[in-house]
């Protein structure tokens, strides 16, 4: 089977395509043959990646959605089912990034990280795990980060959120394995992809948003989403339960293992420059 042939007519639900890796994704999986669910909070981004997936030829339904609204991403996931017959991949993108330390972050900043990166993923997951089971062919795809293998100063909320989405996923992959459900399951953690996720962050008070995302976009914003997109589908394609992007998260992640605790303390010394 050739690498397109796998996701040909498979339909594929994308949260989070209105931008970045979502969109990078959608236009990947629609060169691929497979048909296209997408969905985001930011309309005119949506209608921006539905367009060029539709020129590549792919068949498109597109929603506004806000992952953290546990109701509507129901609905969503059956109007889906309805729309297409059947669904084959759920790739749970949609995200939101914060940056603040612990003592000056206010509780609703960690609760909307929460809401939408943790819950988000688990909204998606549950509401369309019982069409993929039926499929007979099913994939959950949740995007991790980097930072849910590793933790840093003055982005506990996001550590929080994507450490969870990690312990989720590689729990639901067991669980798949253990019911011998027809689902396969992967969890992604992206490195420094050049997405506008830095810009779009909200910040602590105290905090220089702008020097933030500007390090971030100069410094740390290495791969381009379309190199992410397509790490990811091939590592689908593979039915790998971890996808890491880039060499950096590779690295990092073997830092992790060999120094176990030990990596704080030089993660605190490295950070704390760049720390109010």
């Amino acid at each position: 089977m050739s690498n397109d042939a796998y996701f040909q007519n498979k339909v594929c639900v994308i949260t989070g395509a209105g931008s970045g890796i979502g969109r990078a994704l959608a236009e990947n999986l629609a060169k691929r043959g497979a048909k296209l669910a997408l969905s985001d909070i930011d309309t005119d981004g949506l209608a921006e990646t539905v367009r060029r997936c539709e020129q590549l030829g792919a068949k498109v339904k597109s929603d506004r959605l806000n992952v953290a609204e546990r109701e509507a991403v129901l609905l969503y996931a059956d109007a889906v089912q309805e729309h297409f017959g059947v669904v084959h991949q759920v790739y749970n993108n949609a995200g939101i990034a914060f940056h603040g330390e612990v003592l000056r972050s206010e509780f609703k900043d960690i609760e909307r990280i929460m809401d939408v990166d943790f819950w988000g993923v688990v909204n998606g997951t549950k509401a369309f795990l019982p069409m993929l089971i039926e499929s007979g062919d099913g994939h959950v795809i949740n995007v991790s980060s980097l930072f849910g293998l590793i933790a840093v100063p003055g982005q506990s909320a996001y550590n929080s959120a994507k450490f969870a989405v990690r312990g989720f996923t590689e729990s639901l992959r067991q669980e798949m394995l253990v019911a011998k459900h027809p689902v396969r399951v992967t969890c992604v953690h992206p490195g420094g992809i050049k997405t506008a996720v830095a810009r779009n962050a909200t910040y602590a008070e105290g905090i220089d948003s702008k020097n933030a995302a500007s390090m971030f976009d100069k410094k740390l914003a290495i791969h381009t989403p379309a190199m992410a997109a397509q790490t990811i589908t091939e590592g689908v394609r593979k039915g790998h339960g971890r996808v890491l992007i880039g060499w950096e998260a590779k690295l990092l992640d073997m830092f992790v293992r060999v120094t176990a605790s030990g990596y704080q303390r030089i993660a605190a010394a490295v950070n704390r420059p760049f720390l109010p």
